[in-house]
């Protein structure tokens, strides 16, 4: 039994909620980070033991040296990384995020919610459902609720609700007795080939849950049919779900759209739809998903609304553009955007373009280009360059800071400003809102 794990990265959205999720069943916790954050302090006063550095002494800390039962990293990491290659010397089993989650998760009755746009909403939609209907959870999701500011919950019952993310099929190690689906697209481009690729491991992961469970999804998406094929669960429509007249506080039909898979989800375990509907409708959202953050007050008086969003694939950008219309169907909407890995960008060039074009004016940042190197030689300028030829303005600039600042002096009282993108482009409405 395992009984002391360490996290390299522990700050982390998904590692942070594991760690809890290990604490929550009574182990001892330690983990690194390249510096110290909210969340690295929230964790050590849970319990945790922190380092704000990332060194080969982490693993043999203290006058009497800690025995460390598994260590716990991301796909992020480098097989040099000094904590990895001290756990290596050291003899110490190493696991990432998905396989040590499953240790735990697929001990309760596991809901996992997958799909390539929607997961954290959706995920977050439930864990209000089963809290409303007294089922009370244990859950981990990939975002920071706005309820509880917090992206785990310590729950009593047998249910389980995590996130369970495609990339390099690291959710094959969960298995599930629910399993929501809430789309599938070509994604991950410098892993999976095609979409086919995507589809083929979605159909695995289906494979995996049991007569007497249920694959959550929709059912006439052409995209997901093929992930369908041969399985043994009840199949569960959840376009049949569907309200548009549902009052929620989130625009946009893809809103709509997840919380349809949360809804189906929660009849199939037998929650009433009073008690769903309900939830849904207090449901308060989380953090970067249309994140309200404050407002610019311009130089000539008023306020312009500022939104943070996740949103760094065309699809979520068509979906946040189409919630912000929806909103704010009189005003002029401003993107500042910043493009997550070379790879997608230059894979969905032509899709980036024609969704960010849809925007009236578009701030852009450099590539973040994360794990990657630049093979493609693609560029943000090139970006600014095709969307300004579809006839929408944009400007180019090197940092945050300086994004930030052109804003705060040309803004005005017409316009929402919606931040977009998965890495520190966030940066920008901390600064707009400080």
């Amino acid at each position: 039994m395992k009984k002391h794990i360490h996290f390299i990265g522990i700050g982390g959205i998904g590692m942070s909620a594991l760690a809890r999720f290990f604490l929550h069943e009574g182990k001892s916790v330690s983990g690194s980070d390249r510096m110290a954050s909210a969340i690295t302090d929230v964790l050590e006063k849970e319990g945790a033991k922190i380092f704000p550095t990332q060194t080969a002494e982490n693993l043999t800390w203290g006058s009497d040296p800690q025995v460390i039962d598994m260590v716990v990293y991301t796909e992020a990491m480098s097989k040099d990384h000094p904590e990895i290659v001290a756990a290596r010397a050291l003899g110490v089993p190493m696991m990432n995020y998905f396989a040590a989650l499953a240790l735990v998760a697929n001990e309760y009755y596991l809901i996992a919610v997958s799909g390539t746009h929607g997961k954290s909403t959706t995920t977050a939609m439930l864990i209000d459902i089963l809290e409303e209907a007294g089922y009370d959870p244990t859950a981990i999701v990939g975002a920071i609720r706005a309820k509880t500011k917090s992206n785990f919950r310590a729950g009593k019952s047998k249910y389980a609700i995590v996130e369970a993310c495609e990339y390099k099929r690291d959710f094959m190690s969960l298995r599930p007795d629910v399993l929501v689906i809430t789309n599938i697209e070509f994604e991950h481009v410098d892993y999976y080939k095609d979409l086919a690729d995507v589809q083929s491991a979605f159909a695995e992961l289906a494979s995996y849950v049991s007569e007497e469970g249920a694959i959550v999804t929709r059912t006439a998406d052409k995209n997901i049919v093929p992930a369908l094929v041969g399985v043994k669960a009840k199949i569960i429509d959840y376009q049949q779900s569907f309200d548009l007249l549902l009052p929620l506080h989130q625009p946009g039909i893809h809103n709509r759209l997840n919380a349809a898979a949360a809804s189906a989800t929660a009849a199939f375990l037998g929650i009433e739809q009073s008690v769903i509907n309900t939830a849904l409708e207090n449901f308060a959202g989380i953090g970067r998903r249309f994140e309200y953050k404050g407002d610019i007050i311009p130089v000539a008086g008023g306020r312009v609304p500022i939104y943070d969003d996740y949103a760094h694939h065309p699809t979520e950008i068509r979906a946040t553009i189409a919630g912000v219309r929806e909103k704010y169907p009189d005003k002029k909407l401003t993107v500042v955007f910043q493009s997550h890995t070379y790879s997608r960008t230059h894979e969905l060039f032509n899709d980036f373009v024609t969704e960010l074009a849809k925007a009236d004016k578009i701030i852009m940042l450099p590539i973040y280009g994360a794990r990657e190197e630049n093979i493609s030689g693609v560029t943000s300028l090139q970006l600014v360059e095709a969307i300004e030829k579809r006839g929408t303005e944009t400007k180019f600039f090197e940092t945050p800071e300086a994004s930030a600042e052109f804003i705060k002096e040309s803004v005005g009282l017409d316009e929402v400003v919606v931040v977009m993108g998965a890495g520190p482009v966030t940066e920008v409405a901390k600064l707009l809102t400080n």
